[in-house]
């Protein structure tokens, strides 16, 4: 195999930001050399293309699996976390909307909790 064969195989890593008609521009010039037969073409295209979306696949992963981790060490919550908050936030609204409601009707005051004063 040839060396520009092995380089074009050996790019299959920086097949992660080439497009499918680069790749093919490239192939068409080794067929156009003499370098891969054209019948052959096809065929390297489409390992070239499915080698890049592997590589592409593993990038991603790599990725997502550093800034999770970034991400832990600065303590940053994740969605769930905020989400799980937000569930608390409302229910604790919800009952002193409530508590307030039962104070503001003449009952007695809830312990704890002082009567609204303000006027709207």
């Amino acid at each position: 195999m040839s060396d520009l064969i092995k380089k074009a195989i050996s790019l299959g890593v920086g097949l992660t930001v080439v497009s499918k008609e680069k790749v093919e521009k490239v192939v068409d010039e080794l067929v156009k050399r003499g370098e891969v037969a054209p019948s052959e073409s096809k065929a390297l295209v489409d390992r070239l293309i499915e080698r890049g979306e592997e590589e592409r696949s593993v990038f991603k992963s790599a990725i997502q699996e550093q800034v999770q981790r970034v991400l832990k060490d600065l303590n940053v919550p994740a969605k769930s976390d905020i989400s799980a908050l937000e569930g608390r936030i409302a229910v604790l609204e919800q009952r002193l909307a409530e508590l307030e409601g039962i104070s503001r009707e003449g009952t007695q005051p809830v312990e704890g909790i002082a009567p609204d004063t303000h006027t709207d």
